[in-house]
């Protein structure tokens, strides 16, 4: 069975269940607290929590879907047989118990998928429950339905908290206790595929469980476990999922996948993982989601020296993922010269600090060991390899450990801490006194110009202007866009005017919540289709005196209320970034 075989399968199964099938969301969550998606019910959250009525959005209580995922703790440990940083979890969830379901039809469910659909033998199948702690009861009801389902007592097994309690998935959220399905393979190991929540909690800003005004199911089973076990490999990186990727990976370097098996998985993991990051729209930077990205496109140009591969085949290599998946996410396919081109430039980039910076942390470390010093890299040391040669601390630290050596991490953070504040100090002395609010507010207001700087473009170069990109500082905004030539110097002063005329009219920035089809319906542009979850913002800037629209978009914002607010636009800069593509960059003085 392959990979999109089992994916089909799986949403097949529970469309016929009555479920409505939803689409994945980006990997950019709406909830701002946490960086990435890291599970199924993200995007479900308000309505697990009592706060949207999925009645009303999707008619019914019941939903399936398979949604990208992307975990950052477990970076560490890619390459081994289960971890991965991006992957994709196949869940299913019932949202209140009226006209849904609960624990006996979350459990029936899964027993009839694993067992009548994927004809996995239920002799291998254990279980684990909540044994109760706190105030929170033990999970008895669950125990008696997997015993009425031919579930045995001795293939059941009581877990706490840290095991078998889960979410929420940020600071506060639903969350409730759990119970694991595990499948015992040939050899004997037990691996955890489906996890079934029965929610019916919610963790407050104290950290106490409060009651939920209803009772949820939310499952997950990790997508690439099911494909290990489903194509009897030992992993993942064995099955559909990756080997193409491992075999083109052969073809262009000088060692076998078996020779060097964990350094070929993690730039296998990092390359996909990159591929659907910066799908998503995001792009290499020292912050946040773009630090994530560069740090796994960095490890993996690190890894491709090992193996004996010239790092600029990681973007040759992104195609390989792309074709892999298309099918499945068409949006890669159309992204692929942005992906190619993000992850060269990073390449690029680093490339030139790699060979550097090895070479001094490598001198480092003699040194210490000829002068038989403590096996210690201090902080200032690592901040130094950051500084001068753009080494992140944990590409710092797993250098050192495989030498024998430990990173002083608190230094660093100290050190590190002691630079920002130099850096702050700088900036306030430089623009008087700019705080983080001022930053935000800025970049906000560079966010709005964004639209009025499309809006623009298509009034005065034509409607074939599709955004194909963008990226926002607290000094400027970058805006890509489809465009076969270089503006002339004319249109650069029509653009500019028009934008400025626009925000001297005081127009209105009003934001609209809607679907996704009833917002492409009325009007509103939307360049990256599939990236969007069903329920969409839209933002209209108009002039509210005679209600003329100049600017229409679905967008996640945050914008301002007036264009009044934005100041003075000027162009600094276009520039020629591939085949058929433009890029602006302009300011707000």
């Amino acid at each position: 069975m392959t990979s999109k075989e089992l994916r089909k399968i799986f949403l097949d199964f529970f469309k016929n269940k009555n479920h409505k099938i939803v689409p994945s969301s980006s990997l950019i969550p709406q909830d701002e607290t946490v960086l990435f998606t890291t599970a199924g019910m993200q995007q479900f959250s308000l309505y697990l929590a009592g706060k949207k009525d999925p009645i009303k959005d999707f008619g019914t209580r019941n939903l399936a879907s398979c949604q990208k995922c992307f975990r950052t703790d477990d970076i560490e440990n890619v390459g081994d047989n289960t971890h991965h940083t991006f992957f994709e979890m196949l869940g299913n969830w019932s949202i209140g118990e009226d006209g849904g379901y609960f624990k006996e039809g979350a459990i029936k469910y899964a027993l009839e998928f694993l067992v009548d659909i994927l004809k996995l033998e239920k002799e291998k199948i254990w279980v684990t429950i909540f044994k109760g702690e706190g105030k929170i009861e033990k999970d008895e009801a669950s125990r008696s339905i997997w015993k009425n389902f031919g579930i045995p007592e001795n293939r059941i097994k009581e877990c706490g908290m840290e095991d078998n309690f889960w979410g929420p998935t940020a600071v506060t959220g639903p969350c409730g206790p759990c119970s694991e399905i595990h499948y015992q393979r040939d050899d004997g190991r037990l691996v955890e595929i489906w996890n079934l929540v029965f929610m019916e909690y919610f963790k407050n800003f104290n950290g106490d469980f409060e009651k939920l005004p209803q009772k949820n199911v939310d499952t997950g089973i990790g997508f690439e476990r099911l494909v290990s076990i489903m194509q009897n490999k030992q992993s993942a990186y064995e099955t559909d999922l990756f080997l193409p990727i491992i075999k083109d990976m052969e073809k262009n370097s000088i060692t076998n996948y078996q020779s060097q098996t964990k350094n070929y998985r993690i730039i296998a993991d990092h390359i996909r993982a990159a591929v659907f990051l910066i799908t998503d729209g995001i792009l290499p930077s020292n912050l946040g989601r773009g630090y994530i990205l560069r740090r796994i496109l960095r490890r993996a140009v690190r890894y491709a020296k090992l193996i004996g591969m010239d790092s600029n085949y990681l973007s040759s290599l992104s195609l390989t993922v792309i074709k892999n998946y298309k099918d499945v996410y068409p949006e890669l396919n159309s992204c692929q010269t942005d992906i190619v081109t993000v992850i060269q430039g990073e390449v690029e980039k680093f490339k030139k600090t790699l060979e550097k910076g090895l070479g001094q942390l490598e001198k480092l470390i003699e040194n210490k060991s000829k002068n038989q010093e403590n096996k210690i890299i201090s902080g200032q040391e690592a901040f130094d390899l950051y500084q001068s040669y753009g080494f992140p601390i944990e590409l710092t630290e797993e250098l050192a450990r495989e030498r024998g050596f430990f990173v002083d991490k608190k230094g660093f953070e100290n050190e590190f801490k002691k630079h920002q504040e130099v850096s702050r100090a700088s900036a306030e002395k430089k623009f008087g006194g700019i705080g983080k609010e001022k930053e935000y507010y800025q970049a906000i207001k560079l966010h709005t110009a964004t639209h009025l700087l499309q809006a623009a473009l298509r009034k005065i170069l034509g409607d074939q202007i599709k955004q194909m990109g963008s990226d926002i500082t607290k000094e400027r905004l970058r805006f890509d866009f489809s465009y076969p030539r270089a503006l002339t110097k004319e249109e650069i002063i029509k653009v500019e005017d028009l934008v400025n005329k626009k925000i001297n009219e005081n127009l209105k920035v009003k934001k609209e919540e809607t679907t996704y089809q009833q917002a492409i319906s009325s009007g509103a542009l939307a360049f990256f289709k599939e990236k969007y979850p069903e329920k969409v913002s839209v933002y209209t800037i108009f002039n509210p005196k005679s209600g003329e629209v100049f600017s229409k978009e679905v967008c996640a914002g945050p914008h301002v209320e007036w264009t009044k607010e934005l100041g003075q636009f000027k162009i600094i800069k276009q520039e020629n970034i591939g085949s058929g593509k433009r890029r602006i960059k302009a300011v707000l003085n």
